[in-house]
């Protein structure tokens, strides 16, 4: 669970990463790479892929921090999306070089037996709607922002968020359901 001092902290971090220190970064990769290396290995399902989109991630956090924005996002929401990125950018790749060396075979399979892994397309299509809902988490005002991204992102309990925001329940159930409806709406149009 993040709490306000704990993002203000990784927050501190990122701008002194965009700053070039190495230090910084360190800090940083001890402080979230459990947690983003877990993001990794639920969506690749092997330790040294998900090691090597860790890796590249924060390579990318190293290349881009100057761009992290925390009125669009919580920094380990921000640092998620990125290795959330990464690690569907290996899956797309396995599955494509995969793909080169069994087309045949798969094309027969696929003939004769459902199956019921990922493709490439919906690989892709999951990444473009990783990006549908960046966009559309950007549009909401600063506070619906953060409730929904706590509630959902982080797995926050509506009682969790309101003792964390120091908020009436009523208003934090309000913001979450009309940021909601916002996003459906937002996300109806990418679709």
């Amino acid at each position: 669970m993040s709490t306000p001092s704990t993002d203000r902290e990784l927050m501190e971090l990122i701008d002194r990463v965009a700053a070039q220190d190495d230090r910084a970064l360190k800090a940083l990769y001890d402080r979230t790479s459990s947690k983003l290396y877990g993001l990794a290995l639920r969506i690749l399902r092997e330790r040294d892929a998900a090691e090597d989109a860790l890796q590249e991630a924060f390579l990318a956090i190293w290349r881009g921090a100057g761009s992290y924005r925390a009125s669009l996002s919580p920094p380990l929401a921000w640092m998620g999306l990125i290795v959330r990125s990464r690690a569907l950018d290996a899956l797309r790749k396995r599955t494509s070089d995969r793909a080169d060396v069994t087309d045949e075979l798969d094309d027969l399979l696929s003939e004769t037996l459902a199956g019921d892994a990922a493709n490439p397309m919906d690989t892709a299509d999951a990444s473009e709607q990783a990006f549908a809902l960046h966009q559309c988490l950007s549009r909401l005002e600063g506070k619906q922002r953060e409730v929904v991204s706590l509630a959902y992102l982080r797995d926050q309990s509506h009682g969790e968020l309101a003792e964390q925001l120091k908020l009436p329940l009523g208003t934090v159930k309000t913001w979450i359901r009309r940021g909601l409806e916002q996003l459906r709406q937002c996300m109806a149009r990418y679709v």
